[in-house]
């Protein structure tokens, strides 16, 4: 069976519509909710939901790969360059994925060029080494070591899922991608944030980092479709959440030829599920800015209002007073008065229990 750019009419890919004309309509229809939802919030709402959704795409796209980023030097690094914090950063990997991601949204009418994907690639790589190995660094593969292989498995029994062209036809194969990438495109622009995709990682132009900036590649084409340089939601974390799905997904279109329905029917749905997250963060937002809308006139102390941030924050377990005061760095009598205050000013709630379990839960708007 021919590696799909082994086609003799590569890339002439081909699908039916029929068969995506359902999970595109569904997909489109929770688009359009989304964003319509999201121009009602005010600025600062939108801000801190374009933060949370840009943290997760970083961070989940990294981990798709194997490899852990901190959660809080990305955090900062993309609150200071919206603005929301004063105070650069100085972790230089956690800058340079950043600044792939925001210029991947922002700039979505630039076009894509050779210039720009080697300049997302020397950000993703500062230190010029994958792990311990060196790699070019900004520039097409050179296959000096032997064919650009996609390999699972031990060594001695590694298992090939996918090889890529050889490093001759990268030059010639990118150019034609930017060709049709940066052209007027008849198709919807879904369907073509999942073809770019495909045809990205099918070239697998460079040594290293090539899940990295296709996904990013998307969030270009999802924000050009879209016409907005904010993301309110990202592909990577429901893309880590069914990791091997998406893999094998690229491999059996990587193999199979030219028709490529079933890939695009796995992207769109793919999407549409992390549209129905997105909707679950959005909701979540909307719940802690009514609550301090409410409290808007409450007096906290630095510990009490610390502490209800996390209770808002998808906190995990029962809030006790032993939590509290480690939470709080302060004893169990201190964390007993900061929480019966809070009981008598109906914020907090006494769960049901002993004295032994005793626990609290926050009094929301639905409560």
């Amino acid at each position: 069976m021919n590696f799909i750019w082994e086609e003799e009419v590569w890339p002439g890919f081909t699908w039916d519509a029929a068969t995506l004309l359902v999970p595109l309509a569904q997909a489109r229809m929770k688009q359009g909710k989304l964003l319509g939802s999201m121009a009602r919030l005010g600025f600062d709402l939108r801000q801190g939901a374009e933060l949370e959704a840009l943290t997760e795409e970083i961070i989940k796209s990294s981990e798709i790969e194997g490899e852990t980023l901190s959660e809080v030097n990305i955090r900062s690094s993309i609150a200071w360059r919206l603005g929301m914090e004063a105070v650069p950063p100085e972790d230089r990997r956690s800058e340079g994925v950043v600044a792939i991601a925001l210029d991947a949204a922002t700039h979505f009418a630039l076009p894509l060029t050779e210039e720009r994907l080697c300049g997302w690639h020397a950000a993703l790589f500062p230190s010029g080494y994958s792990s311990i190995a060196k790699i070019k660094v900004g520039g097409w593969r050179e296959d000096r070591a032997g064919p650009m292989r996609v390999v699972s498995g031990p060594i001695g029994r590694e298992r090939v899922h996918y090889v890529a062209p050889p490093a001759e036809r990268v030059g010639r194969e990118m150019a034609r991608f930017f060709n049709w990438y940066n052209g007027a495109e008849a198709n919807d622009g879904l369907i073509r944030a999942g073809l770019a995709h495909l045809w990205f990682v099918a070239i697998h132009p460079f040594d290293d980092g090539n899940g990295r900036i296709g996904r990013a590649i998307v969030e270009h084409a999802l924000a050009r479709d879209e016409g907005i340089g904010q993301r309110f939601y990202g592909i990577s974390a429901e893309i880590r959440r069914q990791r091997q799905g998406y893999y094998d997904a690229l491999e059996r279109a990587g193999r199979g030829g030219l028709e490529v329905t079933a890939w695009l029917r796995w992207f769109l749905e793919c999407y549409g599920r992390a549209i129905d997250a997105a909707e679950e963060t959005l909701a979540e937002t909307h719940r802690r800015a009514e609550f301090w809308q409410h409290h808007a006139k409450e007096a906290f102390n630095p510990r009490q209002k610390a502490i209800l941030v996390r209770l808002l924050d998808r906190f995990e377990g029962n809030l006790t007073a032993r939590k509290w005061a480690l939470l709080g760095k302060c004893s169990i009598d201190t964390a007993q008065r900061d929480i019966q205050d809070l009981v008598a000013r109906d914020i907090l709630l006494r769960n049901p229990g002993g004295s032994k379990n005793t626990s609290y839960r926050l009094r929301l708007s639905s409560t």
